[in-house]
């Protein structure tokens, strides 16, 4: 059966008290709108704060909760680890990172609320960074990061042997991060090794933003996937922006202050990559000419051309089809309110239940 959810990142807010707020607000209207009769899985971005105020009480009136309104826990969103809205992000998104106890501390007590929470489901994953943003990081970095994963991973594991409930960290490659391409992502693995015992605790959370940005192809990056046997534990179903020709230069009205908006561009002598719109902007005005250009700026799903320019869509038609049906999909487009005025017509529960019918859509139409 195929599982489909939108992820709570959506929504502002740190405290657990406002992740129940946004499920009550937002999360019901929208499983009424697209599975009004059968369970609706959940997708939780649990931030640092909301993961210490759980208590035995709250764990107990959330699993109430969810019988009561037919949904169950999914997957965790635990890539940001503090505030997400309403202030710049930027590359601090991905602190702390894999190199500090910080970030272990907080995915084990993840796994734990993974654990407790958990009510239809035996299988949760954990989003998290792609190890850590590329700039800073060095060579010797490595085995400290391997050594806090397998700290993660052991933990996961008596998780398992203890409840019966496996819970898959899932690292999300991401442009200018350590792990960016599908190649670096193999390498990764290759590199870490991980014990044979562990290697079912962790896999990937494939952002399909994030690799169309990388102007990588879906069948092969698929493909690549499958014979390296690395796990997807889950699909963020997400689109980036995509000018063509005189459309780049229409690509700065996406510029805003809160997130990183990392750029890709092409041309004749190949790739060139921009850690965010400024630096490509600086590089069109020293006379830099490309003929493609995508960025990392989550739009929504159901758009193909958004008029200045248009969506890395195509990559979710081509990709989504050829995914194993267990691959739980999770919709991610987080940043509506920062669109331009234009693309914010519709209530913010509309426009994600759309995202989740287009899906529907397009996968029940490939059937």
């Amino acid at each position: 059966m195929r599982q489909l959810t939108y992820c709570s990142n959506i929504h502002p807010g740190e405290s657990w008290q406002d992740v129940l707020d946004n499920l009550e607000s937002h999360g019901l209207s929208v499983k009424q709108q697209v599975s009004p009769n059968a369970a609706f899985p959940l997708g939780l971005r649990i931030a640092q704060q909301a993961s210490m105020e759980l208590d035995e009480q709250k764990i107990a009136e959330f699993r109430a909760w969810c019988e009561q309104h037919n949904c169950y826990l999914l997957t965790i969103n635990g890539f940001p680890y503090g505030t997400f809205h309403d202030a710049p992000v930027k590359a601090a998104v991905y602190e702390p990172d894999w190199r500090t106890q910080a970030r272990v501390s907080y995915t084990q007590q993840l796994g734990d609320l993974a654990v407790a929470l958990a009510t239809r489901t035996s299988t949760i994953s954990i989003s998290t960074v792609p190890i850590a943003f590329k700039a800073g990081f060095a060579e010797s970095d490595w085995p400290l990061v391997r050594a806090n994963l397998l700290a993660v991973l052991e933990h996961l594991q008596a998780l398992h042997q203890r409840s019966g409930i496996l819970v898959r960290l899932a690292l999300e490659p991401e442009p200018c991060c350590v792990l960016e391409t599908i190649e670096e992502t193999l390498e990764f693995f290759a590199r870490m090794n991980f014990p044979v015992h562990l290697q079912n605790y962790i896999g990937i959370c494939f952002d399909c933003c994030h690799q169309a940005v990388e102007f990588e192809t879906a069948a092969e990056v698929l493909a690549r996937l499958r014979a390296a046997n690395i796990t997807i534990a889950k699909v963020q179903v997400s689109s980036a922006l995509r000018a063509q020709g005189d459309e780049i230069a229409q690509l700065m009205q996406f510029n805003e202050p809160v997130y990183l908006h990392q750029a890709v561009a092409k041309n004749a002598s190949g790739l060139q990559r921009f850690s965010d719109l400024p630096q490509l902007q600086t590089a069109l005005d020293a006379g830099e000419q490309f003929d493609e250009c995508r960025v990392h700026f989550h739009v929504p799903i159901f758009i193909d051309h958004l008029g200045a320019c248009g969506t890395t869509q195509f990559f979710l038609r081509d990709f989504l089809p050829l995914l194993d049906k267990s691959i739980p999909l999770e919709v991610e487009t987080y940043s509506f309110k920062n669109l331009p005025a234009h693309l914010r017509d519709y209530p913010l529960d509309v426009s994600i239940a759309r995202e989740l019918q287009w899906v529907n859509q397009l996968l029940d139409h490939n059937n």
